[in-house]
């Protein structure tokens, strides 16, 4: 079943302080909505609503990934806009999230797309636990307690909401007014909405002491990822080896359909691998002939790149070689500078060092090299 997000992201945000839109401050080195949006790349299709203005920067930032849309006078009228873009496609169901809520978390979705497969509409929301109070208007001494109101049955309503993509289509169509959200479009057209389990660090970012506790959140819901490689090439007629970046006389040389730099080739799987990115082959196919010969320097670059714009750092790199000779020792320094120059990396982050075989097995005798590798990769 066909499943579409459509993130919110028009509005101005004026309870956020001076500045611009919340959606596109700096949340721990990048925007908010660009949390917001890769928490729903496993969907597939996203449909991003954009303030007019904004469209320009959305573009550069989601160009090629999401559908644009600009949003309407309100947020119903926004939600709308992109419930017609989606209008006569495949999708069968729907999420709605606001795009100020960039720490949603997987299970959260997972809960709510559950949910739809019994339900026309499924919301998440935590029930009120706190007492509650009603109060008078503002005046010189500021609010008083006026009376009690009961918390029985009452929550705080979450995003993203889901619905059946045709119900939530014709109830918008139904009710153009301006709604709260599209839980209360949803019950004007008589859909059964199910509640599901909400996340108390799925905050929406309204005010600005709200970026502080979701930098708290970010800082212990730490995404690690760590990633292992291996490569081999076999020795042949030469007067050199490439290892990690590093050129080093020898009376043999490595044969590969680039330049055969084991080392580099190992490390740049290791970092694809961690972010499931498959290996050196799925984006430099050895049958394309243009990498016939290319310094191994373009596909670590090209790894390490893709881990940036995904959101990640690269917290360690680790390099074994495993050979009788050459003697790696004296040329690992060299080597460890190389591949951060190349990663864009402290150097104190990169190890590269090796091991023999004891004459055992193809490297023992000394029919070539082989490498392993450890890349560790933490979210941002």
């Amino acid at each position: 079943m066909t499943t579409a997000a459509i993130i919110v992201a028009a509005g101005r945000g004026t309870r956020a302080g001076e500045g611009e839109p919340k959606q596109w401050r700096q949340l721990r080195g990048r925007t908010v909505l660009e949390h917001t949006v890769d928490a729903f790349r496993s969907l597939g299709r996203i449909v991003l609503v954009i303030h007019p203005e904004d469209m320009e920067r959305a573009l550069h930032l989601f160009g090629g990934t999401v559908t644009m849309v600009e949003g309407g006078a309100d947020r119903t009228g926004s939600v709308r806009n992109a419930l017609e873009a989606l209008a006569g496609s495949e999708v069968m169901r729907v999420l709605i999230h606001d795009g100020a809520r960039p720490l949603v978390r997987p299970d959260l979705i997972a809960r709510v797309l559950e949910a739809l497969e019994r339900n026309p509409a499924a919301a998440p929301a935590l029930a009120v636990t706190d007492a509650l109070w009603r109060g008078t208007a503002s005046g010189p001494k500021g609010h008083r307690v006026a009376g009690t109101q009961s918390r029985e049955g009452l929550f705080r309503a979450q995003t993203p909401q889901g619905f059946r993509f045709d119900a939530i289509l014709g109830a918008h169509r139904a009710f153009p007014e301006s709604a709260a959200d599209d839980v209360e479009i949803a019950r004007k057209a008589g859909l059964d909405v199910a509640i599901v389990a909400g996340d108390e660090d799925n905050l929406k970012i309204t005010y600005a002491q709200d970026f502080q506790r979701a930098e708290r959140i970010l800082r212990t819901d730490m995404d690690v990822r760590l990633g292992n490689g291996y490569d081999v090439h076999a020795f042949c007629e030469g007067e050199s080896v490439i290892l990690c970046g590093v050129e080093i006389p020898h009376d043999k040389a490595l044969l590969g359909h680039s330049d055969a730099d084991v080392g580099m080739h190992a490390l740049t799987d290791a970092i694809y691998g961690a972010m499931a990115e498959g290996d050196i082959g799925r984006h430099f196919p050895p049958s394309d002939p243009q990498w016939k010969g290319a310094p191994s320097d373009i596909f670590l670059r090209h790894a390490a790149d893709l881990a940036r714009e995904r959101g990640f750092r690269i917290a360690n790199a680790d390099v074994t070689l495993i050979c009788e000779r050459p003697k790696v020792g004296p040329h690992a320094a060299k080597m460890m500078e190389a591949l951060a120059a190349i990663m864009g990396v402290d150097p104190a982050r990169v190890s590269v060092k090796a091991t023999t075989s004891e004459k055992l097995g193809f490297t023992g005798r000394e029919e070539g090299i082989a490498a392993i590798a450890t890349a560790t990769l933490i979210a941002d």
